[in-house]
């Protein structure tokens, strides 16, 4: 917090300051006998009617009341979050969208607008990393344009903590963040290393016993070139058994899939059967790909978990890995709600 020179705490920010990352301190428990403070760190999205809202890295927003202000300043742009195998949030953008390909893509500026018939926000949706080559309202026009000509929604993906400017100018034009997703990162050999897996078998392609497990269904001809697009793809199996008496395969008792891009891994689609969970089926998926990824040559994985997912997250944090960074889809107001 900041002191004047005579000791005492200073207000040093404005409503000027909106879209910056700020501290501010205010009272929580004044009058009282032990009066006690309350610090928030985050970007300060906007400052109307004696109101502050700020926005922290969570993407919780906190409101408080300018007369409850005891000490505010900006404070530097927080940096990527970096546990497990070191890497910018730019590197691992860009990472993420090789293993996870559109089926159409087009360059504006250093963005890029990715489309594949509305499966996936991951493939639907702009990667802004650098400059767009025009103003932002430009841009995002041009953005809503590109997606209308393909009867698709327009989203913007960004990352918290690096991105947090470009939120705050969405959210003031009254983009609506509706997904919020974590990517984690963390080496492979400590997964290889686990005990043997059973009965993992893996393939180039995704069959239909494949796709029989994989919760998105109607999976057709678009999805399925995403599924398989990538540097070099792999698909993992674990066969379900049929019930008594029943004709033809089982559904598999556990599926994944990997792509192995230079020194990364990623890991997506790990599912298992409801009634097979805690059988250490997705854990034996997890080795046999990360097996996989090590003998062509990588060192780190990645995979990304949406943030209500207890289950996924567990499991992901007893393999060793761990949250680098969080990320939003925006999507465009709808018409006549821009702010």
């Amino acid at each position: 917090m900041e002191f004047s020179a005579a000791g005492r705490y200073e207000v040093r920010i404005t409503s000027a300051d909106v879209g910056k990352r700020v501290s501010v301190r205010r009272w929580s428990e004044p009058g009282g006998v032990a009066e006690k403070f309350t610090d928030t760190v985050g970007v300060l999205t906007s400052w109307d009617n004696g109101v502050l809202l700020i926005t922290r890295r969570s993407g919780e927003s906190v409101r408080i009341a300018e007369s409850s202000l005891v000490a505010g300043k900006v404070v530097p742009a927080a940096p990527a979050r970096r546990r497990g195998p070191a890497a910018s949030h730019e590197e691992l953008a860009r990472v993420a969208s090789r293993a996870w390909r559109p089926v159409e893509s087009e360059r504006l500026g250093e963005w890029e607008l990715r489309a594949a018939s509305g499966f996936t926000r991951r493939a639907n949706s702009v990667l802004p990393l650098g400059d767009p080559g025009l103003p932002l309202d430009a841009a995002l026009a041009a953005v809503r344009h590109w997606y209308a000509a393909r009867g698709l929604p327009a989203y913007v993906q960004v990352a918290g903590g690096v991105q947090d400017a470009l939120a705050v100018e969405l959210e003031r034009r009254g983009w609506v963040r509706e997904v919020t997703a974590e990517v984690w990162t963390g080496a492979l050999a400590p997964v290889a290393d686990l005990p043997d897996p059973t009965g993992v078998s893996l393939s180039r392609a995704a069959d239909e016993a494949w796709l029989a497990r994989y919760q998105r269904k109607g999976v057709g001809e678009v999805a399925l070139r995403v599924l398989s697009g990538g540097p070099s793809v792999w698909f993992a199996t674990v066969p379900g058994a049929a019930p008594d008496g029943a004709e033809g395969g089982a559904p598999p008792a556990a599926i994944g899939r990997l792509v192995v891009d230079g020194r990364w891994a990623s890991f997506a689609a790990v599912e298992v059967d409801p009634g097979r969970r805690r059988e250490g089926l997705a854990t034996g998926v997890m080795v046999a790909l990360a097996r996989r990824a090590l003998a062509e040559g990588a060192s780190a994985g990645w995979l990304q978990v949406e943030t209500d997912n207890a289950g996924a997250r567990a499991l992901y944090a007893r393999l060793g890995f761990t949250a680098h960074h969080a990320y939003h889809h925006y999507r465009e107001p709808a018409a006549g709600a821009e702010r």
